[in-house]
């Protein structure tokens, strides 16, 4: 596909974001550059100094909450994409109601409770709706071991094992790979039909 056919795909898409930290605000900037129609994104942490160092987020934006200056930052990168900007604590109540209509969710959690009650409730009561979680991206180097996973309708970036602590700080190259990875996922998973659809059409006419 060309990038005109891409785009012209991923403008009617609705992809939601759990989560604005270091993974989630990368993730959101991917989709946004590739004109993803519309991001809901859904946080209700500041930002702080100490994220500048893997979240997209700049000097200026500190203290502000982080679903504004996300929003601002993927309008300065796209206007054309729809931000819709939940400024509030994710919960099992909640979950289903904001991400409804959404094609698909991305998890984006720093802390595991977070990470276990969105993968509970999405795949516990939206079923069939593809959730790309990211699972260890702490310290540096280990290229080989960031992978990608998938079960069912449960699709997983990162290591799987590195957990963040003092001596394996969240730094931007991983946090980043994993993010784009997750981006990436999200874009397999919404044109995958369409990329199949070519793919059947050329066989026949071979």
């Amino acid at each position: 596909m060309t990038t005109e056919e891409i785009t012209n795909i991923l403008s009617g898409k609705k992809v939601a974001i759990a989560g604005c930290g270091g993974l989630g605000s990368n993730c959101a900037v991917s989709l946004c550059r590739v004109g993803i129609g519309t991001l809901v994104i859904a946080d209700f942490d500041v930002v702080s100094e100490s994220n500048l160092n893997r979240q997209y987020y700049f000097q200026d934006q500190v203290g502000q909450k982080k679903v504004l200056a996300l929003t601002e930052n993927i309008r300065r990168i796209n206007p054309g994409v729809r931000v819709i900007a939940h400024d509030t604590m994710l919960t099992a109540d909640n979950i289903p109601l904001l991400f409804a209509d959404c094609d698909v969710i991305v998890e984006a959690f720093d802390q595991a409770g977070q990470k276990e009650i969105l993968i509970e409730t999405v795949l516990g009561q939206m079923p069939g709706r593809p959730l790309v979680a990211g699972l260890g991206m702490a310290g540096w180097g280990m290229n080989n071991s960031i992978r990608y996973q998938k079960t069912d309708n449960l699709h997983i970036c990162g290591d799987g094992v590195s957990e963040i602590s003092p001596d394996m700080p969240p730094l931007a190259p991983r946090v980043c790979m994993v993010a784009n990875m997750q981006a990436n996922t999200v874009l397999e998973i919404l044109l995958e039909k369409y990329t199949s659809s070519r793919k059947d059409c050329e066989s026949n006419h071979d």
